[in-house]
């Protein structure tokens, strides 16, 4: 996704006076990074939290612990459980969170390139299960533009 494709996102985010947060695990906190890319950024984005260790869902978004030892981090559940945290903590309309498997091999079963995303807002809660392909770079540049790309939907598709 391009500079002004996103510039229209926030400016669209912005036109509904709505904010935006980030939980990110496999981006590592690179959804946060595209956003605040651009000028203006500021208005509308409160912030991103990168929980990488799974220990840290819990503990830092409140991910549901026994979900996640039943199903590992890899999980519909989890990410929408993380949107829903980091809505939460920075007091943002709109959370937005990725996990998944960048790669380069399988993790708790999921082949790299497994990604789940979800977005929370007050209109209701999406997400949805991709599988790309390519070395961790490029599965990680995915994601990202697939998280950005489903903000834009739900803004575009759920919000007033």
């Amino acid at each position: 996704m391009n500079d002004e494709h996103i510039a229209d996102i926030l400016r669209l985010l912005g036109e509904r006076h709505e904010t935006i947060a980030t939980a990110e695990s496999l981006t590592g906190g690179a959804v946060c990074a595209r956003l605040v890319d651009i000028p203006g950024a500021s208005a509308v984005v409160r912030g991103g939290i990168c929980t990488y260790a799974t220990d840290v869902k819990t503990q830092v978004l409140g991910v549901d612990a026994e979900n996640l030892q039943r199903t590992g981090p890899v999980d519909a559940e989890v990410a929408l459980d993380m949107a829903r945290g980091v809505q939460r903590l920075l007091r943002a309309s709109i959370g937005i969170a990725t996990t998944g498997v960048a790669g380069p091999g399988p993790h708790d079963g999921h082949p790299a390139g497994t990604v789940y995303i979800a977005c929370v807002m007050k209109e209701g809660a999406w997400h949805r299960k991709y599988h790309f392909t390519g070395e961790r770079s490029a599965v990680r540049r995915q994601a990202v533009d697939a998280a950005l790309e489903l903000l834009e939907h739900c803004l575009t598709t759920y919000s007033q």
